[in-house]
């Protein structure tokens, strides 16, 4: 497992940068879809923040696609990566649609 540390100077891999965006996007969505509107702010505001929250999962699949294709690690940790971020921009799209 030496390849998930990161030592000074090195940098962070596709696949990490994909497991954080993913990460952070279900973390945000979850706490949207369970305080309806978070900090009392505006529905238009809430939904300009998540559609721009949306985009964390959408370069997450992009970021998943290349590390893929560059072969960094095993292509089960990606696939289920690119699951994750794409599972996210379900939740976003849901969270965007009316009710």
């Amino acid at each position: 497992m030496a390849d998930a540390v990161l030592y000074r100077g090195e940098r962070m891999k596709l696949l990490q940068l994909s497991w954080c965006l993913g990460t952070l996007s279900y973390i945000v969505f979850g706490v949207f879809r369970r305080s309806g509107t978070p900090l009392e702010i505006s529905l238009g505001l809430q939904g300009l923040l998540t559609l721009l929250l949306f985009m964390l999962p959408v370069v997450g699949v992009v970021l998943g696609v290349m590390s893929l294709n560059r072969k960094e690690v095993k292509a089960w940790w990606v696939i289920g990566v690119i699951v994750l971020n794409i599972a996210m921009v379900g939740t976003g799209i849901y969270l965007l649609s009316p009710d």
